[in-house]
């Protein structure tokens, strides 16, 4: 399958959250393209997990190519609690 273009493009008047990677956007964007499992908080203690390729980073969102069925999920930032970034790269 070939990669569709990113949405998001970066450029000098793009918000500092995804430019400086003391922000999460920018951080996670300096890693599309790894494999990496993501942790997310759901409602007040109940953690669950996505495993896949990053593929795209806004300031809300993240893409993650799905491994089950190649599909992509969108995920909402602001659930994130943690997040392993694979460095083997992907299988």
């Amino acid at each position: 399958m070939e990669k569709e273009n990113r949405e998001v493009n970066i450029n000098q008047n793009s918000p500092e959250i995804l430019t400086n990677s003391i922000y999460t956007p920018a951080f996670l964007r300096e890693h599309i393209g790894r494999l990496m499992r993501v942790e997310f908080l759901i409602g007040t203690n109940n953690l669950v997990d996505r495993i896949g390729i990053l593929e795209d980073v806004g300031a809300s969102y993240i893409l993650l190519r799905s491994f089950e069925n190649d599909s992509l999920v969108y995920c909402d930032i602001y659930s994130i609690k943690f997040v392993t970034i694979s460095t083997t790269g992907w299988y």
